[in-house]
């Protein structure tokens, strides 16, 4: 079982380590295509949009743009999701590796 001390110790680890997780997500850049390429969407692991291109044969017919638009930005989104998912997982699977620090069982 551990002492508070133990236990204060560990949570402080924990912060750091969602803290430098929260970074490293940040840091990423996750980029998509929609329309064979007439759309690139690059957006950062806080879902922030970072580049947007758009081919001019786009520009004549708003419908297919807006189309492009929201698959680009819901694909984009995704992957974002998917990925601070994943690295949440990865948190819980190591703390789950720890034990139980309130004693007991794991």
């Amino acid at each position: 079982m551990l002492d508070m001390g133990e236990m204060s110790k560990m949570l402080e680890g924990m912060q750091e380590n969602a803290d430098k997780l929260k970074s490293e997500l940040a840091s990423k850049i996750y980029s998509v295509k929609t329309g064979g390429g007439l759309v690139e969407l690059s957006v950062n692991g806080n879902g922030e949009v970072v580049d947007l291109i758009i081919d001019e044969t786009t520009l004549t017919d708003k419908d297919m743009l807006q189309i492009l638009l929201i698959g680009a930005i819901n694909d984009a989104n995704k992957m974002v999701q998917d990925n601070q998912q994943q690295s949440a997982m990865g948190i819980l699977g190591s703390l789950n590796n720890m034990g139980n620090p309130f004693g007991g069982s794991k």
